[in-house]
């Protein structure tokens, strides 16, 4: 088998290609894998570092705020979109691959609509509940739209060629333990909170979490994990005016970035977090409780779609940044603990969601569409 996937610009675009490509060389050694994303992208590291061949191509999205910087960048956006048709056209040509995979992102977009011209067997995947600009213009043509959230086929023309498959879990997350995990965090009987606003950062949460950890430092009643990011070096600093000083809180842990997510993300009761697709994947696979903050920065605000998902199943609550506070959040963690069966109802809720063998259904859709 000859594969192409064409995805990127953010992680949640790039990972989900890299798990599928992977679980495909599991299933067959032998097959030939070409990654297609754009040039200066995070994409040029994190898929060579993956052990998969990599082309790029020249392209950018449109910048949707206007600004007289913007319309330039929109300009040259334009220019792009018709010189990395090209692109694709010669990365087709010289690999010529017997089926082609869209992860999402503008990049995948010239790629796999030159695919479908060229008559080469294409299909997309769309992580997100509300599905994105590029999804909605391929999922015309494409042979298949897979789907990580069934409320995404209603936004989509084609509902007959969507199948529900979820979006790739690491093994490493499913298989973790909790009260392995637990007893390796050196953590007590306490319920854990786990928070985080992703691996820059995100200073509303940040400031927020401040409360919260402050709080919980003073009482007591929680042990609580942080990851404040890479631009969130202040926080240190910001909790000692609060009257935390960590080498006094053994409850508090406070770091800039969570590298073993998949640990605490098993010992946690209540996770504090943005709402990419990816993370509420995981939440799900591990059955956690958690309370949404999406950010409002993305396109199509999909992460208030994605985060929706849950809160609409008794899944999850949100608390949307315009509103959040750390007297907010106090307040909303409170809740939830008071509540009797608080965090186990929203776990359990979430664990149906779940969706584990994503791989696999993934699969089984590139072998039929080939055979």
């Amino acid at each position: 088998m000859r594969i192409l996937f064409a995805g990127g610009g953010t992680a949640g675009h790039i990972n989900p290609a890299l798990a599928i490509a992977g679980y495909v060389r599991e299933k067959e050694p032998d097959a030939a894998i070409l990654y297609v994303g754009a040039k200066g992208g995070v994409e040029e590291r994190l898929v060579p570092a993956a052990g998969f061949d990599f082309r790029s191509i020249t392209i950018s999205g449109f910048q949707r705020k206007p600004s007289w910087t913007n319309l330039k960048r929109n300009v040259k956006t334009v220019v792009r979109v018709f010189t990395s048709t090209g692109e694709a056209k010669r990365i087709l040509k010289e690999f010529q691959p017997d089926i082609c995979v869209g992860t999402g992102g503008y990049v995948s977009g010239p790629v796999i609509r030159e695919a479908l011209r060229m008559g080469i067997p294409s299909i997309i995947h769309e992580q997100n509940a509300f599905p994105g600009v590029t999804t909605k213009m391929l999922s015309k043509k494409a042979n298949k739209v897979m789907l990580a959230v069934a409320d995404a086929q209603k936004y989509l023309h084609h509902p007959e060629k969507c199948v529900l498959t979820g979006n790739p879990v690491r093994q490493e997350v499913i298989r973790a333990e909790r009260e392995r995990s637990r007893q390796a965090l050196g953590l007590d009987s306490r319920p854990l909170i786990l928070s985080f606003g992703g691996s820059l950062g995100a200073r509303t949460i940040n400031e927020a979490v401040a409360d919260l950890l402050a709080e919980s430092a003073k009482s007591g009643k929680y042990q609580h994990i942080h990851g404040y990011g890479q631009y969130g070096k202040w926080m240190p600093e910001l909790l000692a005016e609060k009257g935390v000083h960590l080498d006094n809180a053994p409850n508090i842990h406070l770091r800039e970035y969570i590298d073993n997510m998949p640990e605490c993300l098993a010992a946690a009761d209540l996770v504090i977090c943005r709402a990419g697709a990816i993370t509420l994947s995981e939440l799900q696979a591990k059955g956690k409780a958690s309370i949404l903050i999406p950010s409002p920065n993305v396109a199509e605000n999909h992460q208030y779609h994605n985060a929706m998902a849950l809160v609409r199943r008794n899944a999850a609550e949100i608390l949307e940044e315009k509103d959040l506070t750390g007297e907010a959040l106090c307040q909303k963690v409170e809740e939830i603990f008071r509540k009797p069966g608080g965090t186990e109802v929203f776990g359990k809720n979430a664990k149906g969601m779940a969706i584990l063998d994503a791989n696999e259904r993934i699969y089984k859709i590139i072998r039929e569409i080939l055979s």
